[in-house]
């Protein structure tokens, strides 16, 4: 009984005998390259659904556009994630987004690259607003400009 105390009293410390089992979770849609070479541009809906089966997400505010998400954790981590997406245009097949998609089934818009040229960031400087009057609320001086 003593050491039963002890042990509760000194929880904070990490027992290596005593974790807790953790075990493996696989959750969402498993999409394999089986499955995303029998996609073809223009396929309804329900063509899209019998192939890859029932999407994970599928977002009211955005109708067009299925999410096939995968996640597998391991003893607790996440060791595999992926995500993989089918873009819809008048209820057919339009594009789709992830790894190991072939270039058929993501088309370039007319007239524009296929992979279009990243724009360079600016580097980031400081708003600077310039003070015309009103009230300067410092913490240590409350006072009108």
């Amino acid at each position: 009984m003593l050491l039963g105390w002890f042990l509760g009293a000194c929880s904070n410390v990490p027992l290596l005998f005593l974790t807790p089992y953790k075990m493996d979770v696989q959750q969402g849609n498993f999409v394999t390259q089986d499955m995303i070479a029998k996609l073809q541009l223009g396929m309804t809906r329900s063509q899209v659904r019998f192939a890859l089966g029932t999407p994970l997400v599928v977002d009211p505010f955005r109708n067009d556009r299925w999410d096939y998400v995968y996640r597998y954790m391991k003893a607790g981590a996440v060791t595999e994630q992926r995500l993989f997406k089918v873009h819809f245009s008048e209820d057919k097949l339009a594009r789709v987004e992830g790894e190991g998609v072939p270039a058929a089934l993501n088309p370039a818009p007319a007239g524009k690259p296929a992979v279009p040229a990243a724009p360079a960031a600016p580097p980031e400087q400081p708003i600077q607003k310039p003070v015309t009057g009103g009230w300067n609320l410092s913490f240590n001086d409350r006072r009108p400009v």
